[in-house]
């Protein structure tokens, strides 16, 4: 199973603007439910920095429309722009019942 780790800060004054499009892709996912993935962003506390994890297939989070939107305009919002990283899971501990 493939994952990755995406990294990049955001321009002054559009982290908001960010957080918008992203909180779009997290509708979207939950209308689409695609099977075969995980996936999760976070914001790290210079509140410009964010992270995205991904595990699994690519396809159901690429093809998503929101999706789209989000990447289309990522480079003008970046100051440092976006880092992919493959990850090698060495382990990882999932609650029975996520939100509980």
């Amino acid at each position: 199973m493939r994952h990755v780790m995406v990294r990049y800060r955001v321009k002054p004054g559009r982290a908001e603007e960010n957080e918008e499009l992203i909180r779009a892709v997290y509708a979207e996912l939950q209308r689409e439910q695609p099977a075969d993935m995980r996936y999760s962003t976070h914001s790290l506390d210079d509140g410009r920095s964010f992270v995205h994890l991904h595990e699994g297939e690519s396809a159901g989070l690429t093809g998503l429309p929101a999706f789209q939107e989000f990447q289309r305009g990522i480079q003008d919002r970046c100051e440092e722009p976006p880092v992919v990283t493959e990850l090698t899971e060495v382990g990882s501990y999932r609650p029975a019942a996520e939100g509980a």
